[in-house]
């Protein structure tokens, strides 16, 4: 069973259970609901003599539950549900007593489920007879009740993706898991609904595949020093593919490169023979400068004697000096300094 569960997962395309939404029932469509039921306890009052208050409060109080319960499902076939078994409620239980409050309390639901409040940074693409009809910015709209819908409400704001390439072979046959970053946007909603069933999981399954075939096309070593260009190119392809579904990918950045632990010792043994020869080259060519250096000192020396015995007066003198302590010379020497 675990195994036909996991190899099911595998499709990608398998079409998951979600929770029809026609509309949101947000806090404003709670305030006119809200207005909806006080109208109608209003006209119980005036219009209608109610002889038991405790009933019509019981009553009301049901209409709030009905609310709540279009919340949870806000869907126009539950609202005409609890329209329908308000008034069996009503006429049932009540005795059809509050016909008016239970007319208010129909009409306010309607209402209420058709005021949409579409934030800063969203986009509602919006349905009539299951055709589209428009993409509406923020701020308050309405729908038309029972005809109208909202497919899906789209974030436009920058977003950001964690994909991984697990195995995938470079040029020279190097096995790497690449871990990435895509930074990308929504910048036409209409596109993104109607093009593409599942845009989130589209997007990620394009920047993996764009990210093993760029893996596929580069040697190990131009991973590891050009991820920038790597980056770019990985973009430039997802780009091409997600601009007609009405996405943008802004950047790519590759974030971590794990190569075989046995690879990784050898490249370090490698990088610290590089390094070792580098400083032996290094001290070979100081070496042939020194070297210069003497061979022009010494013809300077030799041509100038004074100069060579005030060179080694000085260099007795620093000797002692930094060291604070004795030193033997022989007697020839100090006749040479005469």
């Amino acid at each position: 069973m675990n195994l036909f569960n996991k190899n099911f997962d595998r499709i990608k395309n398998v079409q998951r259970y979600r929770i029809k939404k026609d509309f949101t029932f947000s806090a404003i469509s709670f305030f006119v609901y809200a207005i909806a039921i006080a109208l109608g306890i209003f006209l119980e009052f005036t219009v209608a003599s109610v002889a038991n208050i405790q009933m019509l409060i019981l009553f009301a109080l049901i209409l709030i539950i009905i609310s709540g319960l279009i919340a949870l499902l806000p869907s126009w076939m539950n609202v005409i549900n609890m329209i329908l078994i308000l008034n069996l409620v009503m006429f049932g239980i009540f005795g059809g007593s509050f016909i008016i409050l239970a007319i208010c309390g129909s009409v306010g639901l309607i209402l209420a489920s058709s005021v949409q409040l579409v934030l800063q940074w969203d986009k509602v693409v919006i349905l009539r007879l299951g055709k589209f009809r428009t993409v509406h910015g923020p701020g308050l709209t309405l729908l038309f009740p029972l005809m109208d819908r909202v497919a899906e409400s789209i974030d436009t704001r920058i977003r950001v993706t964690d994909f991984t390439a697990e195995k995938t072979l470079t040029t020279d046959t190097v096995p790497v898991h690449v871990d990435a970053l895509a930074f990308w946007m929504v910048w036409d909603a209409k596109s993104v609904v109607l093009e593409v069933e599942n845009y989130i999981e589209a997007v990620i399954l394009s920047a993996q595949t764009a990210l093993r075939d760029a893996i596929g096309k580069h040697e190990l070593s131009h991973l590891l020093s050009d991820r920038e260009e790597l980056g770019k190119e990985i973009q430039m392809a997802l780009d091409a593919k997600t601009t007609p579904w009405g996405v943008t990918i802004l950047s790519i950045e590759i974030t971590d490169i794990i190569i075989p632990k046995e690879l990784e010792n050898a490249m370090s043994k490698r990088a610290q023979a590089e390094r070792e020869k580098q400083s032996r080259i290094i001290l070979a060519d100081a070496e042939v400068t020194i070297a210069q250096k003497f061979t022009t000192a010494a013809t300077e020396y030799d041509k100038h004697p004074h100069a060579m015995q005030l060179r080694s007066m000085n260099m007795i003198y620093e000797g002692i000096r930094q060291n604070n302590s004795m030193m033997l010379m022989p007697s020839s020497m100090i006749d040479s300094l005469n």
